[in-house]
């Protein structure tokens, strides 16, 4: 399969390499001017529990291209953008898309057919990584890549296109986690991190909440305070009691637990451990985005509303 990594951030390059490695012809459109910044190799230290086992360094040779014409020849776009960048990816895409399929593979807040655009819906895929890291001040890619990818579809059975990058997805080793209510998956999701990034943002960064049990007790009270906004939001909370259960259970309980497992299981730990960045746009984003749907509807979150000093400042380009 011929694939396009839409950008070269963190999630595009980890799951970009593991295409690869299983047979698949990938390149990455970057932005006019990034391919020789970026240069001709990416740098990665990732502990792929594919594997079971990281490699340590090595040096993947990679291709970009800085234009993208509608009769381009590849079958699959994969994009993994910021949420609020999601807009502009798609507009760039839909006069561009040609007979590709659409993986959308990352977060999302607003509704999901609208977050496309003009992206033909039949031509769009759905899906959330599973897995994460960070670029260092030297280049090298550190991260972690789970066995398994999530995938969902809007109340339909996967289309032959879905199945079609299912399919690409296990070539490369990775478990499909279906979740059929995948809109609602996703915002639940969703709120999951605005409750732990009020804490995050106030703190500094996700990061340093990792070493707190009363600043991760006050992050679960605030994920707690956002479920009503769900329900608000027209969904069943009970179809995701699972994806839940940290916010719901008595936090004398799962405040010990969460923090027994950033203590122990590095794939929970590296969750908080690549959002240090106390400039990062991404977590400010989030919360300010839930914020501004709460007191849409009138829901009441104290908790996030007491962190807004931490992450209401105008946005910024």
């Amino acid at each position: 399969m011929k694939i396009l990594m839409f950008g070269r951030g963190v999630i595009a390059t980890m799951y970009g390499w593991a295409l690869e490695q299983a047979g698949h012809d990938v390149e990455f459109y970057v932005r006019p001017g990034r391919a020789a910044e970026y240069g001709e190799s990416i740098s990665l230290d990732v502990r792929d529990l594919r594997a079971r086992r990281r490699r340590g360094v090595r040096t993947w040779p990679v291709r970009y291209r800085e234009v993208l014409e509608p009769g381009h020849e590849f079958d699959l776009i994969v994009v993994s953008v910021q949420h609020y960048r999601l807009a502009e990816a798609t507009a760039f895409l839909a006069p561009r898309v040609g007979k590709a399929t659409v993986l959308v593979f990352g977060n999302i807040w607003s509704e999901p057919l609208a977050a496309i655009g003009d992206l033909p819906v039949e031509q769009v895929a759905w899906g959330f990584p599973q897995g994460g890291g960070g670029f260092g001040e030297d280049g090298v890619l550190r991260g972690m890549l789970l066995p398994l990818a999530v995938f969902g579809t809007l109340g339909e059975p996967p289309t032959e296109r879905e199945r079609v990058v299912r399919e690409a997805f296990r070539d490369a080793g990775f478990r499909i986690r279906e979740r059929p209510d995948f809109r609602g998956w996703l915002w639940v999701h969703f709120v999951s991190d605005a409750g732990l990034h009020s804490q995050g943002v106030r703190l500094g960064s996700l990061s340093s909440l990792a070493g707190s049990q009363g600043d991760l007790r006050e992050a679960l009270l605030a994920g707690r305070e956002l479920v009503p906004l769900l329900e608000a939001r027209g969904i069943d909370v009970r179809r995701h009691r699972g994806a839940l259960l940290l916010f719901r259970a008595p936090t004398w309980l799962t405040v010990p637990v969460l923090g027994w497992m950033l203590a122990h299981f590095p794939a929970a730990r590296l969750s908080f451990e690549a959002h240090s960045d106390p400039d990062a746009r991404e977590p400010r984003e989030i919360c300010r985005d839930v914020l501004a749907h709460a007191r849409r509807l009138g829901v009441t979150v104290p908790r996030l509303e007491a962190a807004e000093p931490y992450f209401g400042l105008e946005r910024t380009e």
